[in-house]
């Protein structure tokens, strides 16, 4: 009767532990977007958040003219808590209260050129951690099989530390990626209309010079024979 206890709290364990794997690997609380800001405009966005969490914030704009914008992060109680302008990236992490935060991207200063931006979102203690750890109610009394659940659980956390970090690390080398390729489009452009605009200056001063050179050896005076 006690062998099957124990059994029975072991399986339990392994089950739990299984749900936390599982839930751990399945709810991500990284988010990235990307628009187009147009001319003239602000877009705003909002993230709730809980007290002593944490909010990271990387962005980058990835086309148009100059490659900057104006951005600035405020707090649920209205103030700004992080602000850059005219800059083409920029990093923010803030320790946060309960409540949303609002984070603006504005181009009213560009009257032509729209803008493509790209951003990250990474919220960390958000109240997981308590859920996650439930598993420890239903190990007590499994001791005997030194499973060492916590160290399963510390390698489990690293794992997914890690490849959120590799994931990150893919996401923002994409968005570089696409504002390098935009930035040498659009140097490739003005390269071809330049060459295009030399070609036929080159051409009408070619014409101009041989028409000169032609016009002097021409003798229309008249000749009394």
């Amino acid at each position: 009767m006690r062998w099957s206890i124990e059994l029975l709290r072991v399986c339990v364990a392994c089950l739990s532990l299984c749900v936390s794997v599982i839930s751990a690997f399945s709810q991500s609380l990284d988010s990235d977007f990307t628009f187009t800001l147009p001319a003239g405009r602000k877009e705003c966005f909002f993230q709730g958040m809980k007290k002593d969490a944490s909010l990271e914030i990387e962005y980058q704009v990835l086309d148009g003219a100059s490659l900057d914008v104006d951005f600035h992060l405020h707090s649920p109680s209205g103030h700004v808590v992080a602000s850059d302008y005219r800059k083409s990236d920029g990093v923010h992490t803030v320790e946060t209260e309960e409540g949303d935060y609002m984070f603006c991207f504005d181009n009213t200063f560009s009257a032509v050129s729209e803008k493509v931006i790209f951003f990250e979102l990474i919220l960390d203690n958000m109240g997981d951690g308590e859920e996650s750890e439930d598993w420890k109610a239903y190990v007590q009394g499994a001791d005997l099989l030194d499973m060492k659940l916590e160290d399963i659980m510390d390698t489990i956390n690293s794992v997914k530390s890690r490849l959120g970090k590799s994931l990150q690390i893919q996401t923002l080398l994409r968005a570089f990626e696409a504002r390098d390729r935009n930035l040498q489009e659009s140097n490739y452009d003005r390269v071809n209309m330049w060459s295009c605009t030399n070609l036929f200056l080159m051409v009408i001063v070619s014409g101009i010079q041989v028409y000169l050179l032609r016009s002097l050896f021409n003798d229309n005076r008249k000749i009394n024979t």
